[in-house]
């Protein structure tokens, strides 16, 4: 079964994107509204930019494509805690902080994914399912696995990412996360010659980066190859997989070509679309494709 969808989450009390255009995104985090850069709204602004700048304590400065400065309107912290909760049981409470590189420590459109696995993992018939966090930043899909009872791995090529994530953990009351700090396409293949099964794996790969030992990640040429290796590391039996891909232009046609090339012949439930937060001032701001999968005993 195969269904295309848009998704996006609808009962984050911390969380809020008020209105976004002219390649800007205007959004509230708790307590705190912030101006930050969006490529992809290519369209106007519904309110005024009197009414963003009255309204926002703090805008990013872009001084490259990838840094830049924050500029402060009205008194606020540079760093402070958010917390996500759903309506089936999910808890977690996460740091954000103002970085150079206009991100805050969390993709709010990633909730739904939160959502999935927390759901998705409590379903799992094994006992002590194991859950891969690929790319994993600062842990949100960790928290969310390790919060449904999964035994949990979380890797980042970035040790202070990690660093942050473990902070995330322990802030949500959670323990014995299993940190990675290793080139994710490496410590895949690795596990695939170990003979390792996983019941649940996530990975929401850049379009660029590196590993910790200079290794080069290009989402165009690398990602094939880690999906065919990915696909050896899942339980043939249950398992749960989620694949995101935040790169302009890439078209949700590409996951879901890679969902059916790893399930040729299996009943699978499979899903892909779009993920996107809706404004309070109306508009949806797409922020990139996802496909998923669940393989359960019943099928």
């Amino acid at each position: 079964m195969h269904s295309m969808l848009q998704l996006s989450p609808i009962h984050w009390k911390d969380y809020e994107l008020i209105d976004s255009g002219n390649f800007e995104k205007l959004e509230r985090f708790g307590p705190y509204i912030l101006i930050r850069p969006e490529p992809q709204a290519l369209w106007d602004k519904k309110l005024s930019e009197r009414e963003w700048d009255k309204t926002a304590h703090v805008a990013f400065i872009s001084k490259s494509s990838s840094s830049g400065t924050w500029k402060k309107f009205r008194d606020m912290p540079d760093s402070w805690k958010i917390t996500y909760k759903n309506p089936a049981g999910l808890s977690m409470q996460m740091r954000l902080a103002l970085t150079g590189f206009k991100h805050v420590g969390v993709f709010p459109e990633q909730a739904v994914n939160w959502d999935f696995i927390y759901d998705e993992i409590r379903n799992l018939k094994t006992p002590e399912p194991r859950f891969l966090n690929l790319f994993a930043y600062t842990g949100g899909a960790s928290l969310a696995a390790r919060c449904a009872g999964a035994t949990t791995y979380h890797l980042d090529s970035i040790k202070q990412v990690v660093s942050w994530a473990r902070e995330n953990m322990e802030l949500s009351n959670l323990r014995d996360i299993h940190w990675v700090v290793e080139d994710a396409l490496s410590f895949v293949k690795r596990e695939v010659k170990r003979g390792k099964k996983y019941q649940g794996i996530i990975l929401d790969p850049p379009a660029y980066g590196h590993g910790p030992s200079g290794e080069s990640w290009k989402l165009e040429d690398n990602l094939n190859e880690m999906m065919k290796n990915v696909a050896q590391l899942l339980d043939e039996k249950e398992h749960l997989l989620i694949l995101n891909a935040y790169s302009l232009g890439l078209s949700s046609l590409v996951t879901e070509n890679m969902l059916h090339q790893i399930y040729p012949k299996k009943s699978v439930s499979l899903q892909t679309g779009e993920l996107y937060l809706p404004a309070s001032e109306g508009g949806k701001l797409p922020l990139g494709t996802f496909g998923r999968s669940i393989k359960s005993l019943d099928k």
